[in-house]
């Protein structure tokens, strides 16, 4: 993500920033790419939070009116976790903004996202032609940590769930091409196998025991759709983790420049050697301090080039060129 100018005065801004430093209100504009001091606000600005533009004033901004279904505000911390969920949105729909996903130049259809607080019971995520559900309890630390544990993730977070989601529904979009599927069958395998049962399967025998030599993580062993959205989750991490690296002026001997754009890289592999080895000082920065690694992942031969793949295919952007 990159960090933005302050458009009335001196300084920067960050990609969630309402207002500058001086406390002047201000606004991300998602197709220019920059903030902007003038209304029109989204409409739900004051309710949750949300600091991009809108088209016109009292509507809602791209990014809010992409939501179909938002929580139950009676349900505890519905609406903060909404927020939250909603700011995590934002930042993974203006990465892939960046390759043209998405944007009033994109052809295809927008995601649909069914956004749910949870009450007894938990909201299975997942997407279905174009909708994408999500759980807002996600963002609760205490829940995520949970969960975690016990399904040995080594990393849980919003935007990973939503860079996941939204991946099954970019492979749903890629799949109205003629040109895509055979390429997708041969690199992960026939989507079509039955994928209740795959699960099935995975939860009760786990992953297979060379999983580390094929896939990024055990979930994506389960079957070709989450091999993908896996896959595609972690060309989206790392992507951003590059260009947040490079975005925040600071230096390494992989960068291949101090100007270098990975969004408009075009050699996936370097891409991905150059992000990698960031992942290394990075991860070292945090074990300074007690946390976890930021990017506790090691990437095989096989898992570069499922990330090459997808990188090409996402990187044609919505307009296929």
């Amino acid at each position: 993500m990159r960090v933005f100018s302050n458009p009335v005065g001196s300084g920067s801004l960050w990609f969630d920033n309402l207002a500058t430093a001086d406390g002047i209100p201000v606004a991300y504009d998602p197709q220019a790419r920059a903030f902007v001091p003038m209304p029109p606000f989204c409409i739900n600005r004051d309710i949750i939070g949300c600091n991009w533009i809108a088209p016109k004033e009292g509507a809602f901004c791209r990014a809010c009116a992409m939501t179909a279904l938002a929580p139950d505000p009676s349900l505890p911390d519905a609406m903060p976790n909404w927020a939250k969920t909603e700011a995590a949105k934002r930042w993974v729909l203006d990465n892939l903004g960046r390759w043209h996903w998405f944007r009033p130049e994109d052809p295809g259809a927008p995601p649909v996202f069914h956004l749910l607080a949870e009450g007894r019971t938990p909201v299975p995520m997942g997407h279905i032609e174009g909708v994408v559900t999500i759980s807002v309890a996600e963002v609760d630390p205490v829940l995520v940590t949970t969960r975690r544990e016990a399904l040995e993730e080594p990393y849980r977070t919003m935007i990973g769930h939503m860079r996941h989601e939204i991946s099954h529904m970019l492979w749903w979009r890629l799949s109205l091409r003629e040109d895509f599927l055979d390429a997708f069958r041969e690199m992960f395998g026939d989507e079509r196998q039955d994928y209740q049962t795959a699960l099935q399967r995975h939860y009760q025998d786990g992953p297979p025991p060379d999983w580390k030599e094929r896939y990024l993580t055990t979930y994506a062993s389960a079957h070709p759709h989450e091999d993908w959205a896996e896959t595609a989750a972690h060309l989206l991490h790392l992507t951003d983790i590059a260009d947040s690296f490079a975005a925040s002026d600071l230096s390494s001997p992989e960068l291949p420049s101090p100007q270098w754009d990975p969004y408009a890289e075009p050699d996936a592999d370097r891409l991905i050697y150059v992000a990698a080895a960031l992942t290394v000082g990075v991860n070292h920065v945090n074990r300074s301090m007690g946390l976890p690694d930021l990017y506790p992942f090691v990437l095989s031969e096989t898992a570069r080039r499922k990330l090459a793949f997808v990188h090409d295919w996402l990187r044609r952007g919505a307009q296929g060129l």
